[in-house]
């Protein structure tokens, strides 16, 4: 039997070290937090939630680092879609405007409804995200440009301003809106329960689907559109499929914490630089990575905070938008 059958690949044991990673960090995540309480009282709490630190335990600090593995992951895995589609290096997933359609429809919500619970939030939040890409979709389909990215971010952009603008409309015309839509657009894991991770879960759940049985595609698309034809891939399909994973995954992660940038955008370029640009490997490899992206600057926002904490969507804008210009600066912003 050759050594191939017998040896872990290089990227296998990557994978799996970033694995190990997003363990670490969720032990991280349990123990530090802006209560200081002992490793070995948090332990005692996990373990008897009757205790004086189960409240703290298991009400904050289990679910924040469950909701901050969820969405990390989703928007990771989206970001690598999204780049693969798109063939762009800068590409986010919010692009075809799932998080501007998310954000609408947390607004309408508040707006017209008057609601504000969690869970009508996390199924406005799902339905307007779904909503804003099949507009999208529609939108690039008139042009017959599917099998071509540039129809779709145009579409992607156009409907994003629109949404954004109507967004405004709303928040500036009624202060109940504004104080709601505030407290969600900021992107954070604080104050959040699992109120509703059941559902979302089922949308992360089929866009991990589809995003695996996107893999060949994208890794076809790499080659160009003309190439990728020629391998007998259908572009349209490629396309309607990565479009559907891509929204499930967002929609899924920004159900869950609110809008939160720059994690589909850098953990892709993070995990491509680990396990190159095959998509088989690469798509795992940014889940994990936005995973503990997320969860780490989730993590900083308590430390630095006080008993203030600051969002990780602003930890993240920060942290993520510095590293970023050094990635690029330094020239090893990766390949596609």
């Amino acid at each position: 039997m050759s050594s191939s059958f017998t040896r872990p690949s290089r990227r296998a044991l990557i994978v799996l070290g970033l694995a190990g990673g997003v363990v670490a960090i969720a032990l991280v995540s349990l123990v530090l937090g802006s209560n200081l309480i002992s490793p070995v009282a948090v332990v005692t709490g996990l373990v008897d939630p009757s205790q004086d630190a189960g409240a703290v335990v298991w009400g904050s600090r289990v679910p924040r680092t469950l909701l901050g593995l969820i969405s990390g992951f989703c928007l990771g895995v989206a970001g690598a879609v999204m780049q693969g589609q798109t063939r762009n290096p800068l590409a986010d997933p919010g692009l075809f405007g799932v998080s501007a359609g998310a954000s609408l429809a947390v607004v309408i919500g508040v707006y017209v409804l008057g609601t504000s619970s969690v869970l009508s939030t996390l199924w406005l939040a799902l339905a307007g995200a779904t909503v804003a890409s099949i507009v999208v979709f529609s939108v690039a389909a008139l042009g017959r440009g599917l099998a071509s990215p540039v129809p779709l971010a145009i579409a992607g952009t156009a409907v994003s301003a629109l949404l954004v603008a109507l967004t405004s409309f709303l928040v500036l015309s009624d202060e109940t809106t504004l104080a709601a839509y505030r407290i969600w657009v900021v992107g954070s894991l604080s104050g959040r329960t699992l109120t509703g991770v059941d559902a979302a879960l089922l949308f992360a759940g089929a866009g991990i689907i589809c995003a695996a049985a996107n893999m060949r595609s994208l890794n076809n698309l790499a080659l160009g559109t003309e190439l990728a034809s020629g391998l007998g891939e259908s572009l349209v399909r490629a396309r309607l499929v990565g479009l559907a994973a891509i929204t499930l995954l967002t929609a899924a992660g920004v159900a869950l914490t609110g809008p939160i940038a720059f994690v589909g955008l850098t953990a892709p370029h993070i995990a491509r630089r680990l396990v190159g640009g095959n998509h088989y490997w690469l798509l795992a490899a940014s889940g994990l990575v936005g995973a503990i992206v997320l969860l780490a600057c989730d993590v900083v926002g308590r430390l630095i905070g006080g008993t203030a904490e600051v969002p990780v969507g602003v930890v993240l804008t920060v942290l993520g938008g510095i590293a970023f210009v050094l990635i690029v600066r330094r020239g090893r912003m990766a390949t596609l």
